[in-house]
């Protein structure tokens, strides 16, 4: 290869410091709903995200550990009730996260 031609890998700018736990396309959607409003119950996420029952749960649990999201616990009346809210911290990261996406693709 010559001087003049550049190896298409060369070109490809990738986000070096993207948040992976966000990006998984499942949490991306779960943190995309809840940006946008205060909180949501269970029922309205899996709605929103087409997310299985499991699958919500797995996403909901991972993202808690990280302190991105509150999952607050409670009854109405004698039934379960699960509500989500984002965090600060999660806001926070969300806000990083677009802020690096915007980037990358500006840089194409």
């Amino acid at each position: 290869m010559s001087k003049d031609k550049k190896n298409i890998r060369d070109e490809v700018h990738t986000p070096n410091s993207i948040d992976k736990l966000i990006h998984e396309p499942a949490r991306l959607n779960i943190m995309t709903c809840l940006y946008v409003v205060e909180s949501a119950d269970f029922l309205f996420m899996m709605r929103q995200t087409g997310l299985t029952f499991g699958n919500l749960s797995a996403h909901m649990s991972k993202l808690e550990e990280t302190g991105y999201i509150e999952i607050i616990k409670e009854f109405v009346g004698k039934k379960p009730h699960t509500m989500l809210k984002l965090t600060e911290k999660g806001r926070r990261a969300f806000d990083e996260y677009r802020k690096q996406m915007k980037q990358f693709f500006n840089e194409l």
